[in-house]
């Protein structure tokens, strides 16, 4: 290993720390906080709820997502979306797909509510560590709000300069956070070494058979420490898999000897309340307010990690035409997935500060929170096993069908978290999966409505005019979805109102199935003065259009484009047209100059 590929390998971890690994990373700060509300604190409970957090990092994250979800990427990248374009090519009948689909939109919704629910809860309980600085100790819980409401306004804020900036210093803080979760595990564990016994899976094992249906539902809680490990595989695109991979085994050390660390402590001292906080405070009392700062920093770092998760999301969703059109600023000139889109950003932000006044502790969070990850982890497991069982990795399919038997459990110990708040994780994951659903349904509804004519019959008709010569002077650029289908707005321009210029070109952009490439075709000749204009590009793929019409020597005096004016009694589709109408047109999504533009409006019944 030589000098460059020794700092790329620690570098890759150290980014992969600040990206990555927030979420998970910061679930010491709560867990066993929550858990303790539930259980008794004697040795016995404390050894069967440290081993249920050891085995769950180990089957819920290193084996669900590190080893068997990040073998199934496309040109790197991850998620729901992926696992959903993967098993599509692989099925044959229509049934499988509609529930493919609807498996990957219920993931990708459950995702975005819980992109509200995690700022909420890191950043909350983070702040609630003030309350241990002697002094501080009656401060309101109407303060702590507001402070927690502060630091998010001004880290969604900060959101349209990208993240390529502050990245740098993310993972180097992330660093010292594990380092200092190892150090004082340890320092914790040499007071009662009995703890490490807790490694092994028998006291898991006893505590759900002497605690019944009471110690089932603790598995309820006991997930929050694994939340965040979606993270591995849906951030895949931004580092690639083996920094990710390689991090985590750093990450999982840590985690792992911090837990044990704060078990240590609790069996010391049965009645202490903020664990994390006040197992630091009783170590080293004088670090314990710069121990508060790089809490909320790590915890600022954990919400930044998931506001890009959720802008790469809908990203991916905009591309494969399962979310509406919204206006994306591209904020890095190195990574194309770094991206900035104004209008979720705004609302995340106020949805987190909603959700942080609604629920005011970051306990009474933990018992709405769990809902959406388990389902996450339950859905990846279905698709996971799909996959593998129509591939040559047969092998596989028992150990996905195992973890995915498991994330079952999870998620039926989580349906006792409905009534206790957990209904608005499902609240907050319904208006993505309602926007999907209506946009998908409305497009191939008002597509069927347009009538498009096609290509053979309009040239028919649009050789007749051409022939008259009488056509204006340069080229007129017109926007199709496929070029041997005329969408209704070209035949307006040019068969009825004779629109008809010297060269004729039809210009279509067609989203690929890959992440990543882009190709041109320019087809010549197809009728006089009719060429086709073809652009292919991967879903993740940002694109520029004006320098591609340049390079094959289009250029264009005026760019027509297709708008629709809905008009329906049917309430669903009026819904559509709401949002139809917030969207921007494709055209202001591509950057096209507004000088050049010419949008013709069609009047469309459905």
């Amino acid at each position: 290993m030589d000098q460059s590929e020794g700092s790329s390998y620690w570098g890759g971890i150290v980014k992969a720390m600040g990206l990555v690994f927030g979420d998970i990373g910061t679930s010491p700060i709560y867990t066993l906080t929550v858990i303790m509300t539930l259980t008794k604190p004697d040795a016995e409970h404390v050894l069967g709820i440290l081993s249920l957090i050891v085995w769950t990092l180990i089957i819920l994250v290193t084996v669900e997502y590190a080893w068997l979800a990040m073998s199934l990427g496309r040109k790197g990248e991850g998620g729901t979306i992926v696992l959903k374009e993967i098993l599509i090519r692989m099925l044959k009948s229509g049934r499988q797909m509609a529930f493919v689909g609807f498996l990957a939109f219920l993931g990708v919704s459950l995702l975005l509510g819980d992109g509200v629910i995690t700022p909420a809860i890191s950043i909350l309980s983070a702040v609630e560590g003030m309350r241990l600085i002697p002094g501080w100790e009656d401060l309101a819980q109407g303060g702590l709000i507001l402070v927690a409401s502060a630091i998010a306004v001004v880290l969604f804020i900060f959101q349209f300069k990208g993240t390529d900036k502050v990245a740098g210093a993310f993972g180097p803080i992330m660093v010292i956070w594990f380092a200092a979760l190892t150090v004082s595990g340890v320092a914790s564990i040499i007071g009662t070494p009995a703890v490490v016994e807790a490694v092994s899976p028998h006291h898991a094992i006893l505590f759900l058979k002497h605690n019944g249906l009471a110690g089932f539902f603790v598995l309820s809680e006991v997930i929050l420490c694994a939340t965040g490990g979606e993270a591995l595989y849906a951030d895949m695109g931004h580092l690639g898999r083996k920094p990710i991979i390689r991090a985590w085994y750093f990450v999982f050390v840590a985690l792992v000897i911090n837990y044990l660390g704060q078990g240590a402590f609790i069996i010391r001292n049965p009645e202490a309340k903020n664990i994390l906080f006040s197992m630091v405070k009783s170590q080293v009392p004088m670090l314990y307010i710069p121990f508060l700062c790089l809490t909320i920093m790590a915890t600022i770092i954990a919400s930044q990690a998931l506001i890009s998760g959720v802008f790469s999301i809908v990203y991916q969703g905009i591309t494969t035409r399962i979310l509406p059109l919204m206006k994306v600023d591209y904020t890095s000139t190195q990574l194309k997935s770094q991206i900035y889109i104004g209008s979720v950003n705004w609302s995340l932000l106020v949805a987190v500060i909603f959700i942080m006044i609604l629920f005011q502790k970051s306990e009474n969070l933990a018992a709405a929170y769990g809902l959406a990850v388990t389902g996450t982890m339950f859905i990846t497991g279905i698709m996971m096993t799909m996959i593998f069982s129509r591939t040559t990795k047969k092998w596989k399919v028992p150990i996905a069908l195992a973890v995915t038997l498991i994330d079952l459990a999870y998620l039926t110990a989580n349906l006792h978290k409905l009534p206790h708040g957990g209904y608005w994780s499902l609240v907050l994951a319904s208006v993505p999966l309602a926007v999907m659903i209506i946009w998908t349904r409305g497009q191939r509804a008002l597509y069927r409505a347009l009538k498009p004519l096609d290509f053979e019959t309009f040239r028919f008709a649009y050789e007749q005019i051409y022939a008259k010569g009488k056509n204006i002077p340069g080229t007129g650029l017109f926007f199709v979805k496929e070029w041997d289908t005329i969408p209704p707005y070209v035949v307006h321009c040019i068969i009825r109102s004779n629109i008809i210029y010297e060269r004729n070109v039809l210009i279509s952009i067609i989203r690929t199935d890959e992440p990543f490439g882009l190709e041109t075709m320019l087809k010549k000749g197809l009728a006089s003065g009719i060429d086709v204009f073809e652009i292919r590009s991967g879903y993740m793929e940002v694109l520029d259009i004006e320098p591609l019409l340049k390079e094959n020597g289009i250029g264009e005096k005026v760019i027509f484009y297709g708008v629709e004016d809905i008009a329906t009694d049917n309430p669903i589709w009026r819904v559509f047209a709401t949002i139809k109408r917030q969207t921007p047109n494709f055209v202001q999504f591509y950057r096209i100059p507004a000088a050049k533009l010419q949008g013709v409006v069609t009047r469309v019944e459905m």
